[in-house]
């Protein structure tokens, strides 16, 4: 095998679908994870934690390309630091990474825009601590993954009434679809910040409530809330949106049919 390259966050939703893509083009992947794990065809687990920096020096050896998937919505910059550091000194030359739309302009200043969006302003940070680090580096912007999207309407199904922030819209997009667009720039040459990529279609929140509620058969009161805020005013704004890059192609509708047991 040749020069691997190295994903984190490679057990998480994205990363699931990017490591065998990679192994597939590229013939070596090094995922560096915090738990010990099987290893596969063409893939090597290293164990590190990129919050404490133990075992990242050493995942980073002999890399000449990171693809940077680790991410929640706190820690963010912690991690993209400690990563940006190990990668430096160990001369890789490209470094990729997955943010999300709205991270330069969803404004998250007070407690309740922390708690409601703190994942945007942590994509801020490490997108930011990346593109100044000298490293040669690729930032793609996605919008919400399908996953992401079902988990939220679940949670919020379970509640007797199902409160709705109005003017809320999102635009789904298939994780496959990232995945293998994240691939591609990561045998490219550093790019910088490339354009967005977005679900096929914009959906407001009552309607992915809704249509989630149809597929299982279920009946639930929803009640229109106005969420206050910087952040929810940008969020109204359509700020984490990119209708003019819609160049996804598996819909909200494909993915619940396949993901939500038909009810009968």
């Amino acid at each position: 095998m040749g020069t691997p390259i190295l994903v984190t966050g490679g057990t998480g939703t994205l990363g699931r679908l990017v490591t065998p893509l990679l192994a597939e083009a590229a013939g070596a992947v090094r995922v560096l994870s915090r738990g010990s794990h099987e290893p596969a065809e063409g893939v090597e687990f290293v164990t590190g934690d990129l919050v404490s920096g133990e075992g990242v020096d050493a995942a980073v050896q002999g890399v000449d390309t990171i693809v940077h998937l680790a991410g929640t919505a706190k820690g963010d910059d912690v991690k993209a630091r400690r990563l940006v550091d190990a990668a430096a000194a160990s001369g890789v030359r490209h470094l990729v990474f997955i943010s999300v739309v709205g991270a330069d302009r969803i404004p998250v200043t007070g407690r309740m825009d922390r708690t409601m969006f703190g994942y945007f302003a942590a994509k801020l940070a490490a997108e930011r601590i990346i593109a100044e680090s000298g490293l040669p580096w690729t930032t793609l912007r996605a919008t919400q993954f399908h996953e992401l999207t079902l988990a939220t309407v679940q949670g919020m199904a379970k509640m007797p009434v199902i409160p709705v922030p109005t003017g809320f819209r999102f635009q789904p997009v298939d994780a496959g679809e990232v995945a293998a667009r994240l691939v591609e720039l990561a045998l490219d040459r550093p790019a910088g910040l490339v354009p967005d990529l977005g679900g096929p279609r914009v959906y407001g929140m009552d309607e992915l409530i809704r249509s989630y509620l149809r597929a299982r058969g279920r009946h639930r009161l929803t009640m229109p809330v106005r969420t206050p805020g910087d952040a929810a005013r940008a969020f109204r704004a359509g700020a984490n949106l990119a209708p003019e890059r819609a160049v996804g192609q598996r819909t909200w509708e494909e993915f619940l049919a396949e993901r939500v047991p038909a009810h009968r």
